[in-house]
C-alpha cells in the first residue's frame, strides 16, 4: 500500500507556525516512505477565504521546500482540490447517510444549544447533543419546515458501544458513544460541516496517515463513525501536540514570529525553517546538531520519536540553524539572499552600495556577521545587519558604536599616530599590523580593538584582513586620520 498523506488548511489568513510545522510533518512521512503528498484546500468557510490567500498559502509552503504530488495547482486523479468545489460529492453522500436512516434533521437554535451546554457543563457532565430532535415525527418535521424553519442535519450516534483506534502518536484511543452525542453533519444553510467534509475527502482521496493538531483528537471517532457508515477505509490519524512560547502559552504574535510569513519577511532561509521545524516537537537521533535536506530529513523522520509534550519554539534555536544555513550556503546564493532582504527592508539597495568586483569578498567578509540579511525586529543589532556592514564599508563611513569611541579614546591619539606611520610603509595588513604591534608595544585586544573601531565604527565583527582588503589603502589612511581626530578629544 502506497503511503499517502495531506495537509488541508484554510486560506482565510496567513499560515500559523504550528500548521507549517503539521504539513512540514506530513510532507517528510510521505517522502519518507516513498510515498504521496497531497495538498488539499478547504475553504468552504466563503466570508474568510479568498484565492489570494490561497495563493500565499501556497506560495509559503513552496518557500519552506515543500513539494506536493496533487493538489489544487497540480491536479490529480482524486480532484477537485477545494471543497468548495466539491459540494455534488457531498451531497451525494449525506443523502446515502440519509436514505439509510443515519441522520435527521435539528430544529434547535444557537440559543437552545448553548442553554443546554450551560447546563451539562454545570452539572459536571461532558456537553453532548441530548438529542431533543432525534425523535420528530415526520409531520413535526414537515410543520417546523412549512413554518420556515431550516434544519441542520445530524448524525445518528450508535447508542452504546465506543469507538477505538490508535492514534499514530498517542498510542490507543477509547471514546464512548455516549460521550460523543449525534453531531451536525451538515449544517441549516446546506454545507457540509467540517466532522464530515474533512473525513470523507480523506477516504475518497485515499489518504493513509494524516497527522494533525491535538485539538481535533475529538473530532477522529465522529469521522472514524462516518466513514464506517459509508463502508469507507478511513486513514490512520496521529495528533501532534500544540507548538507553544517560551511561557508555554500558544504561540502568538505577542511572542515574536507566530506565522510562516512573519520568518519569510525576516528572511529567514527556508533551510534553516525546515530543519528547526522538523526538530520541533520530533528528535533526529544523532543528527539533531546537523543541518540537512529535505530528503536526508525524510529519510531520518520517524512518528516514535514524536514528543507528547507541547513544542516550545525559541527563536534563539531557530537562529542556530539560520547560522549553519548561512554557513553551508554557496558564495552567489548568499549574495542574493542578502540582496533580498536588504533591499526589502526599503532604501538604497545593496547593489547600488557595494561594488560589483567586490561582491565576492564582501560575502565572505560578513558572511560569520549577518543573521537575517536586514535586522527587522526591535532587538536591532547593527553586527548582524548586511546593510550596515555595506554601508559602513562602503559608505561615508559617519556611524560610531558608543564602544567604538571608547575604543579610539583609550588608544589616544599616539597610537593612530604611529599607525599613520606604518602605514606609509606597509601598505598589506600583516606587515602593517606586525610593525605596529613592534612601535606600539600592544597585544591583542590592546592592538587590534582601536584598530577595528577606526575601520569600522565597533569593536566587534569581521575578520580585520578581509576588511583591510576590501577597504583599500587609500580609505584605511582616511579612517585613520579621522579616527586619530576622534581619539584627540
Amino acid at each position: 500500500m502506497m503511503v499517502r498523506t495531506r495537509f488541508a488548511p484554510s486560506p482565510t489568513g496567513d499560515l500559523h507556525v504550528g500548521n507549517a510545522r503539521t504539513a512540514l510533518f506530513n510532507a517528510l512521512y510521505a517522502a519518507g516512505h516513498g510515498g504521496q503528498f497531497v495538498l488539499r484546500i478547504e475553504d468552504t468557510d466563503a466570508e474568510r477565504s479568498s484565492a489570494e490567500k490561497e495563493i500565499t498559502l501556497l506560495r509559503d509552503l513552496g518557500w519552506l521546500g515543500l513539494r506536493w504530488q496533487e493538489g489544487p495547482d497540480a491536479g490529480g486523479p482524486h480532484g477537485p482540490y477545494r471543497q468548495s468545489e466539491r459540494g455534488a460529492l457531498y451531497r451525494t453522500y449525506i443523502k446515502k447517510l440519509t436514505d439509510m436512516g443515519m441522520t435527521y434533521p435539528c430544529f434547535c437554535t444557537p440559543a437552545e444549544l448553548a442553554l443546554a451546554r450551560k447546563a451539562q457543563l454545570a452539572a459536571g457532565r461532558p456537553p453532548r447533543y441530548v438529542g431533543t430532535c432525534a425523535h420528530l415525527s415526520a409531520a413535526e418535521t414537515a410543520a417546523r419546515t412549512a413554518k420556515g424553519l431550516k434544519p441542520a442535519l445530524r448524525f445518528r450516534v450508535p447508542g452504546d458501544g465506543q469507538t477505538e483506534f490508535t492514534d499514530l502518536v498517542r498510542g490507543p484511543q477509547r471514546f464512548a458513544h455516549r460521550d460523543i452525542g449525534d453531531f451536525v453533519i451538515c449544517r441549516a444553510d446546506g454545507s457540509p460541516a467540517f466532522f464530515f467534509s474533512n473525513g470523507l475527502d480523506d477516504a475518497l482521496m485515499g489518504i493513509t496517515h494524516v497527522l494533525r493538531g491535538e485539538d481535533h483528537l475529538a473530532n477522529t471517532p465522529r469521522q472514524l463513525l462516518i466513514m464506517k457508515a459509508l463502508d469507507l477505509t478511513a486513514p490512520h490519524y496521529g495528533h501532534l501536540s500544540m507548538v507553544v512560547g517560551q511561557d508555554g502559552q500558544p504561540l502568538s504574535k505577542r511572542h515574536g514570529s507566530a506565522s510562516l510569513r512573519d520568518l519569510i519577511a525576516q528572511n529567514y532561509m527556508p533551510l534553516a525553517v525546515m530543519n528547526y521545524m522538523a526538530r520541533l516537537g520530533h528528535a533526529y537521533i544523532d543528527m539533531d546538531n546537523k543541518l540537512m535536506s529535505f530528503a536526508e530529513l525524510a529519510a531520518q523522520f520517524d512518528m516514535a520519536r514524536i514528543s507528547h509534550s507541547p513544542a516550545h519554539f525559541d527563536e534563539n534555536h531557530l537562529r542556530h540553524w539560520q547560522k549553519l544555513a548561512i554557513a553551508n550556503t554557496s558564495d552567489d546564493e548568499l549574495w542574493i539572499w542578502m540582496k533580498h532582504g536588504a533591499d526589502a527592508a526599503g532604501g538604497t539597495t545593496l547593489e547600488s552600495i557595494v561594488p560589483k568586483n567586490k561582491r565576492q569578498l564582501f560575502v565572505q567578509t560578513v558572511r560569520p556577521n549577518v543573521l537575517l540579511s536586514a535586522e527587522l525586529k526591535s532587538d536591532y543589532k547593527p553586527q548582524f545587519d548586511v546593510l550596515h556592514w555595506a554601508r559602513t564599508l562602503f559608505g561615508d563611513h559617519d556611524f560610531m558604536m558608543k564602544d567604538g569611541l571608547a575604543a579610539l579614546s583609550d588608544a589616544g591619539a599616539e597610537y593612530f599616530k604611529k599607525a599613520l606611520t606604518g602605514l606609509a610603509d606597509n601598505p598589506e595588513y600583516k606587515p602593517f599590523v606586525d610593525a605596529l604591534a613592534s612601535t606600539t608595544q600592544l597585544r591583542g585586544p590592546d592592538l587590534y580593538k582601536p584598530l577595528r573601531a577606526a575601520l569600522t565604527g565597533d569593536t566587534h565583527g569581521p575578520e580585520l584582513k578581509q576588511i583591510w582588503e576590501l577597504l583599500g589603502q587609500e580609505c584605511v589612511r582616511q579612517r585613520l586620520e579621522k579616527a586619530a581626530e576622534i581619539a584627540k578629544g
